[in-house]
């Protein structure tokens, strides 16, 4: 057993109140949580069980949602972010960091943030969630992966624009992606010789450098040194034929070299299910693919199954660290 897990508030004026108490409601004992964040910001008629310690949620009734109390600065009005609460959902962030660094939560997972109101409250320097959890872990270098049943795709450049891609796209950053997302699904995901594949920068992989030469010139030797020295790895492919259900059925992961290449055959396969995964942190995280979706906020519509499947995701990630240890 898993110690419970940690899910932080995220943007109050966003739908992570309300989708972790759907979580909840859906998950009950089986799989234990406590939520960091003000009391007050979550859904009128909540009921809450404020805690001390993470390992009394475990003992929380399921009707009751399990409460690490945090005061933030002022109320949340659904659909308006107040820059007076940045402060408090950078430090809810940093609670649950603290307290899976301890060993006291089993995983932590994210509810959605703002980057825009965090550097407009509290002139937050990183460019997200991900940069932030590196900093506050000491980790130089990690790589995003979004996840479902049926794919996991890394991106090796991620919030880009895509003129800027081919210089990005590096053998050392391209390498690095492949090396943590190697380690990762064997320390996490319990793959003991984990199948990658890597897409083409160009469309049909460059085409033997009649559509550019990145492939040919930097990811293909990449790849042949790699597979050289006992990695089960292929490519470069063509993005455009990787992730049919009869080439997904030949990898486990799949290495892109840029956000869309990544992002878009994932949400289009499973949109409501998908996680986001951060590898590379000496502690599990996970967090709902989505964002705040102030559109919706406070009207009680919010799907709750990203969120679920992030928290499962990341009770299944801590369990198979905890075998291996």
């Amino acid at each position: 057993m898993t110690a419970p897990l940690v899910l932080t508030c995220g943007d109050p004026s966003g739908i992570g109140p309300e989708i972790a108490v759907k979580a909840r409601a859906l998950l009950g004992a089986d799989l234990p949580f406590a939520w960091i964040g003000d009391p007050r910001h979550l859904p009128p008629g909540t009921q809450v069980a404020e805690i001390a310690h993470v390992a009394e949620a475990a003992a929380v009734p399921p009707a009751q949602l399990p409460v690490l109390r945090l005061d933030f600065a002022a109320p949340a009005l659904p659909g308006r972010p107040d820059p007076a609460n940045a402060a408090g959902v950078i430090a809810a962030i940093a609670r649950g960091v603290a307290l899976v660094q301890a060993g006291e939560a089993g995983a932590i997972c994210t509810a959605p943030i703002h980057k825009k109101a965090l550097k407009d409250g509290a002139a937050f320097a990183f460019p997200g969630h991900t940069e932030f959890l590196a900093h506050l872990a000491g980790v130089e270098r990690v790589a995003m992966m979004l996840a479902c049943p049926g794919l996991r795709v890394v991106p090796a450049t991620i919030h880009i624009p895509l003129s800027e891609v081919p210089a990005a796209l590096t053998g050392a950053l391209l390498e690095e992606t492949i090396r943590i997302t190697h380690a990762a699904l064997v320390r996490d995901f319990g793959l003991a010789a984990p199948r990658i594949v890597v897409a083409g920068l160009n469309p049909h992989a460059g085409e033997g450098g009649a559509m550019g030469w990145e492939d040919e010139r930097m990811i293909r030797p990449l790849v042949e040194r790699l597979a050289a020295g006992g990695m089960a790895i292929r490519g470069p492919l063509p993005a455009d034929t990787m992730f049919h259900a009869a080439a997904r059925a030949g990898y486990d992961a799949a290495v892109c070299c840029y956000h869309d290449q990544a992002l878009i055959p994932i949400k289009t396969i499973d949109f409501a299910g998908g996680v986001n995964v951060t590898l590379g942190l000496p502690f599990v995280r996970t967090s709902p693919d989505h964002g705040t979706a102030y559109d919706i906020a406070g009207l009680g519509v919010a799907d709750p199954s990203s969120l679920v499947a992030a928290l499962r995701m990341a009770q299944d990630m801590a369990a198979a660290r905890l075998k291996r240890a």
